[in-house]
């Protein structure tokens, strides 16, 4: 049975293993703080993130895929 939410640090390796984005978990603190990061849940003080809100963030967060070096892609 997979678990629907991650702490933070079975987030960080979800991400390099199903998308191949490396996001340690001092960096997905610091975005919680400053805003930018995946959303998440709060479980009393302890934040979780769904699976779903990674996925999502780690395609923004890859943008579109591009074809050749001169394709700019999206703008950042």
């Amino acid at each position: 049975m997979r678990k629907p939410r991650l702490n933070t640090l079975e987030a960080s390796e979800y991400l390099m293993l199903q998308h191949g984005v490396k996001c340690a978990p001092a960096t997905m603190a610091k975005l919680r703080s400053i805003g930018g990061g995946a959303r998440y849940n709060k479980c009393g003080v302890s934040p979780v993130y769904p699976r779903e809100a990674l996925d999502e963030w780690a395609l923004a967060r890859l943008g579109r895929l591009k074809s050749n070096t001169s394709d700019i892609g999206d703008m950042q």
